[in-house]
């Protein structure tokens, strides 16, 4: 008598939408350290931690994360900066490995965690962030679907619009807190977020050795044309770096300026628009 056929086995379900992407991180990236906490759990609170939601609201709690930045400029650079400039350092410190934890999960695994300002917690000194993931997109072929909390969504170009919802969801509330002190528009502010979404993500593709992948999907997830976010994606071939890089590299120009400039003029970052193409490859070749 003929055995009946062995059925496939069901894909197995990931215990969390996003871990397997934060240990990714973890491997190429050592200096964030992510704590994925449960959807019921509450985040760390003691010594060294702030929530964002608490920095959102200004006060004694966004005072305490930028003392970090003041302390931090006058020992390295033996300089006072200006009240605005301390709170552009804190925001993009903040921002870029943030914006991480939305950009890396979608990007490896199609999966675009939700996490409002409650949700997340930051401990300054140690470089340690805490994250709680309650509701997170996927596409419908995703073994996550069927985990708590998945929302499943039509398509790529949904997932894009994903991505920069739960984005900006996050820093509209995170901006309530830092534009004041910043000093500057709605424009300039949400360009700033702009640059920490396509950088970060640029920067850690490239030490996974998908740098290629990712100048694409960027290019579409940030378009120019969606609010509240300013600026594009904005890739460029950089003239002259095949001839002496040995290879074609890529830039962009910053659509929002960090005010380094303001402690060191001469020291300008690389994708600033201070900075001219033909420093950039020099700089590029000689760390290459």
């Amino acid at each position: 008598m003929a055995l009946p056929a062995l059925l496939p086995s069901p894909p197995s379900l990931p215990a969390s939408p996003v871990a397997a992407a934060y240990a990714r991180l973890a491997e190429v990236f050592t200096g964030l350290h992510i704590d994925e906490h449960g959807r019921e759990a509450r985040l760390p609170d003691g010594p060294g931690w702030i929530g964002t939601e608490r920095m959102a609201a200004g006060g004694e709690a966004l005072d305490a994360f930028l003392a970090w930045d003041e302390a931090q400029v006058r020992r390295d650079y033996k300089a006072v900066a200006r009240p605005d400039v301390v709170a552009s350092f804190g925001l993009h410190r903040y921002a870029w490995p943030v914006c991480l934890l939305v950009t890396l999960p979608w990007f490896l695994h199609r999966r675009v965690p939700r996490l409002p300002a409650r949700n997340v917690a930051f401990h300054r000194p140690l470089g340690r962030v805490a994250l709680r993931v309650e509701e997170f997109a996927c596409l419908a072929d995703d073994p996550a679907a069927a985990l708590p909390g998945a929302r499943v969504v039509a398509d790529e170009e949904a997932l894009r619009a994903e991505v920069r919802d739960a984005l900006a969801e996050h820093f509209e509330e995170l901006l309530a807190g830092f534009g004041p002190r910043m000093r500057r528009g709605r424009r300039a502010l949400w360009g700033m977020v702009t640059d920490e979404i396509v950088e970060g993500l640029w920067y850690v593709a490239a030490l996974l050795g998908e740098e290629g992948r990712a100048l694409a999907e960027l290019e579409r997830l940030m378009p120019g044309t969606v609010k509240p976010y300013a600026g594009t994606a904005g890739f460029r071939e950089l003239a002259g770096s095949a001839e002496v890089c040995g290879t074609t590299r890529t830039t962009r120009d910053r659509a929002a300026c960090c005010l380094f400039y303001t402690l060191r003029p001469e020291d300008t970052c690389l994708t600033c628009p201070r900075t001219p193409d033909a420093e950039r490859v020099r700089r590029l070749a000689a760390t290459a």
